[in-house]
């Protein structure tokens, strides 16, 4: 049996090619209904790199909803709720339970990399701060609507997430999603942190 490849290492080129696409051109986040959603050939992982860009995006709101308020980043309370939900969704599915609540850890991981880093640029000039404070009840919403796609798109994916070519699929979805949507230094990074358990067979 020929190794199988980190997908971590599949990451680490997504990265590249975002650092590519910004020096040739100035990158941006586009919007999280922008058109070019999950609608791609059978057997690849764009639709699932394609909903987790959409989730990293929300986070914005996320982040511009607690701004100067007591909610905190992490909320262990909220994050129970979401991985017991996704769980249960993948359950109906006839999904693991298992690998999907894995991969939902690193999409919360991701979406605390995107609160800290506005946080920080916030913090660091108060002029780009937000101005009006989304709520952040509607927000959830959102944030549920992806999920749920998001656990269809987990199960949809098995056969190829278990196969030899996963980390190649990971690398070529997360590279269009990056390009595509012209994501900023910090989206990728995120984005790139949401994935690493997509390959991982029998992730705890």
């Amino acid at each position: 049996m020929r190794p199988r490849p980190s997908p971590r290492h599949a990451l680490i080129a997504v990265l590249a090619v975002a650092a590519l696409a910004a020096g040739a051109t100035a990158a941006v986040a586009a919007p999280a209904g922008a058109a070019g959603a999950a609608r791609v050939e059978h057997g690849s992982l764009r639709p699932l790199a394609e909903l987790s860009a959409q989730r990293v995006l929300v986070a914005d709101e996320v982040a511009a909803a607690k701004w100067g308020t007591d909610s905190p980043i992490d909320d262990p309370a909220r994050e129970r709720e979401v991985l017991e939900a996704v769980a249960r969704q993948a359950e109906e599915l006839g999904a693991d339970p298992v690998a999907t609540k894995a991969i939902f850890r690193d999409q919360i991981e991701a979406s605390k990399v995107v609160q800290r880093g506005l946080y920080g640029r916030w913090d660091a000039d108060p002029s780009q701060a937000p101005t009006e404070r989304p709520d952040l009840g509607r927000v959830r919403l959102e944030i549920n609507r992806i999920n749920g796609e998001l656990v269809r798109a987990i199960a949809d994916s098995a056969a190829v997430r278990e196969s030899p070519d996963c980390v190649g699929h990971l690398t070529a979805g997360a590279a269009a999603v990056v390009h595509g949507r012209r994501l900023d230094p910090l989206h990728t990074v995120a984005l790139g942190r949401s994935l690493p358990s997509v390959c991982e067979r029998g992730a705890p």
